[in-house]
Parts: C-alpha cells; structure tokens; sequence
C-alpha cells in the first residue's frame, strides 16, 4: 500500500458503518487521520468503529447517528462532531440504488426516497460544513457519485437522476469554494461488490458488469484509494473534478 498523508487530519464520512464509506475509514485511519462515522445504522456503526480500533490500535474512531436526508439531524451531527475535532475532510458517501424498474412503474414515494438520501443528502450535510471549512481555510470535500450518473442506466432512473446531480452539486461547489483552500470534487465508480447489491436485481448487477471492459466490479479499496488521496494537501490543484474509477466503462 503506497503512502497518503492525512497525519493529525479529521475526516467525516457518511454512510461510514459499510461498504465503501467503511474502506474510506480504514484508508484514512492507516493514512494517520482519526475519523467519525456518520450513518443511520446505530448498531451497525458501532460494530463498524469496533473493527476499525482492532484492526487499527490506537486508532480514534467516533460516531455520530445521522438521517443525512433530514435537515436538523445533520445540523445537530455537525454539532455534535465539531464538538469533538475541526473537521478537514468530509466524505459523502451515503446512498440508496432504489428499486430496478421502468419509469412508467417508478413508485413515486421510492423516487422521492432516493432523492432525498442521494442529492439532498449531500446538499444538507456540504451545506452545514462548507462554512466551518471557509472559516478555517482549509477542507477537502469528496462526494460519492456514480458512472450511472453520467451514462443513465436503464431500470436505475432515479439512481442516475440523483448521481448526475451530485456531479453538478459538486462543481458548483468546487467553484463557490475556489476563493479558499478547500477543495471539492467527486469520484464516478462503476459498480463496486457491496452490501448495496443486495438492493439490486441479479439482471441489473450483471447489465452492469458486461458495461465493464475489465470485466470485473471494483474493490472498495480501490475507491478508498482514490477518496482519500483527494482528502489529502496534495490534492491542492483540483476542485470541482469528476474522477473516474469505472474499469474503462466512462467514456467522457
């Protein structure tokens, strides 16, 4: 594992007791930063912060409940977590695929569903920390996209929908942001093998692998990788970026 430097940094990230947001905490644990898991999953997420202090002594690890689609419950987390560090990096890795249909059969209450955990999420949660990151001067933010966000996977209309708009979400930002030294960019996976395929069709799993020149999914610690480079002060050029990590699937 080659070295990324986050030594005596803080960083947040949603959606942190699984999948990808959990190998985002452990890269960035064995990259020197303690880190504070956000997430609904009260149970989960102490399980979570459990592994992470065994497979990483002396780490420090803390949790904070969060509905990331509810505007107070992040206003109160970021409370809560401020309390504990400054943060310097925020993750936004929380999401749902919701269910894999046509759109004429989409449910509109699963629509509004994904929306709300996806896009508004990331707005509710870079909303509440932008201005704490401005005040210092220093922050690097990443929001977990998709490649179905840029492609539009058929039977995934919301999934797509909501990941194209956290790409827009995210150059917005990166620009309002440009006047400091925080940092805003977003990463484009193709699929990834985690829990969150138990939300998802066999059908639609293997729709998105034949998309895939490499032919296989990604590993999270690919991903984590990738996150936690973009969390780190070399990343001091690049904002408002979209990184793909979609195993020659993204064509632009």
């Amino acid at each position: 594992m080659n070295q990324l430097d986050m030594k005596g940094r803080h960083g947040v990230i949603t959606g942190g007791a699984t999948g990808l947001g959990y190998a985002i905490a452990q890269r960035m644990i064995a990259s020197g930063a303690r880190v504070t898991l956000w997430d609904r999953d009260i149970g989960g997420m102490g399980t979570a912060a459990e592994k992470l202090k065994a497979e990483f002594p002396g780490a420090v690890v803390a949790c904070v409940p969060v509905d990331v689609a509810q505007a107070e419950a992040v206003a109160q987390a970021t409370r809560q977590t401020l309390a504990i560090a400054p943060v310097d990096a925020l993750v936004c890795c929380a999401g749902i695929t919701g269910p894999n249909t046509k759109v004429w059969d989409y449910p509109v209450d699963a629509w509004q569903q994904v929306m709300n955990v996806n896009i508004n999420g990331v707005f509710l949660c870079c909303r509440e920390l932008a201005p704490h990151m401005r005040e210092r001067n220093y922050g690097r933010i990443v929001n977990i996209a998709s490649v179905a966000g840029k492609e539009g996977n058929p039977n995934a209309s919301a999934y797509s929908t909501s990941k194209a708009a956290v790409i827009g979400f995210t150059k917005s930002l990166g620009k309002e942001m440009a006047d400091t030294e925080v940092r805003v960019n977003c990463v484009t996976p193709a699929a990834v093998k985690t829990a969150i395929f138990d939300q998802m069709t066999p059908e639609h799993i293997q729709f998105m692998l034949s998309k895939i020149p490499l032919n296989r999914f990604g590993m999270p610690e690919e991903i984590a990788a990738m996150v936690t480079w973009l969390c780190t002060e070399d990343c001091s050029f690049t904002t408002g970026a979209v990184f793909d990590l979609s195993g020659g699937r993204a064509t632009y």
